[in-house]
């Protein structure tokens, strides 16, 4: 017996922002700096990005997932054994999300929040799919609420500012919510490294012990470049060991979904990954890069699209700050 995905579901905010409208905001906001006209688009081919309302928080986003993804699969929240919460982002640092989650599902399970940056949603499914196999739960809810748009740098000083947060207007919000249950097909194995070396690459430094107060660190900043340099070296082993481990090969997958920062870098990624240009679900243009619900988004958009069904092979490939690289084989 094995974890089996039973479901998945995506909720995205009805307000979108296109990367024109984020430009204009920028130099309204930073005067007399202003970016270059159509720079974002040109370096990542996003066109619009979706934003949570004011007064919605990171759980708002899962629940509205999960109650979507129960409702689909016919489960009731008495049958929840377990809720986990898997996300980059928190409504605050105590308690732990998945308990806020939980009391507006009234979901009465054991919770718990599983953090990786944008490979959040990924470890989830690994921390679930060891649970379910051990014996210990039957039927796990895995949720993610991403909110990077409460955590973008507006006001901008100068040419340097903005390029140390530029990865910050890539981002979206978005909630994710996978029903895992105990089966016989499901998750068949996966696979993780990481150069844990290169954490200072890109951080959003606030909330914790090193700067628990200051203004200044509530904004997402990377080294672009950096980031690119440090996955390079990291490589793509760990892909390469899991599918052999499998027995299987890229061609053997419906779809194959990868976390996605820009359009450049997916072929870039793609290319060196050996990853088939047909087998991918480009996401990023119109939804832009919603963190670690970027591949259940990917894959519930290819289930929509008719591009993969029950008996179908995925694969999930995750990349995050840290930094970490992963991958989930799936069988529908």
């Amino acid at each position: 017996m094995r974890a089996q995905l039973a479901g998945v579901a995506v909720h995205l905010p009805e307000r979108e922002i296109s990367t024109a409208e984020v430009e204009r905001r920028i130099a309204a906001e930073s005067a007399p700096f202003r970016p270059p006209t159509g720079i974002i688009h040109r370096l990542t081919g996003i066109e619009s990005r979706h934003v949570m309302g004011d007064a919605e928080q990171a759980s708002d986003l899962a629940v509205a997932a999960a109650r979507k993804l129960l409702a689909e699969t016919g489960t009731s929240a008495d049958e929840i054994d377990l809720l986990l919460f898997a996300s980059a982002s928190q409504d605050m640092v105590e308690p732990a999300t998945a308990h806020i989650v939980a009391a507006k599902l009234e979901l009465r399970a054991p919770v718990m929040d599983v953090k990786n940056a944008c490979n959040s949603v990924l470890n989830g499914i690994e921390v679930a799919d060891a649970l379910i196999t051990a014996g210990r739960y039957r039927r796990v809810l895995l949720v993610s609420g991403e909110s990077p748009s409460r955590a973008i740098r507006w006001r901008v000083p100068d040419i340097g500012t903005f390029l140390r947060v530029f990865p910050g207007y890539t981002l979206s919000d978005a909630g994710a919510a996978l029903l895992l249950t105990r089966g016989r097909a499901g998750v068949l194995g996966s696979g993780f490294s990481a150069d844990s070396t290169q954490w200072q690459v890109g951080t959003l430094p606030c909330g914790g012990s090193a700067h628990p107060r200051d203004p200044e660190y509530t904004y997402f900043a990377m080294d672009g470049g950096r980031l690119k340099s440090a996955f390079l070296r990291l490589g793509t082993g760990v892909l390469d060991e899991t599918l052999d481990r499998l027995r299987l090969s890229w061609s053997d997958f419906a779809v194959v979904c990868v976390h996605q920062v820009s359009v450049p870098y997916l072929d870039v990624f793609a290319e060196r990954a050996g990853v088939p240009a047909d087998k991918l679900v480009v996401t990023i243009g119109q939804h832009g890069n919603p963190a670690s619900v970027s591949l259940p988004l990917q894959l519930a958009v290819a289930q929509q699209l008719g591009r993969c069904g029950p008996g179908d092979l995925v694969a999930l490939v995750g990349m995050a700050g840290g930094v970490s690289l992963g991958i989930v084989v799936i069988r529908l």
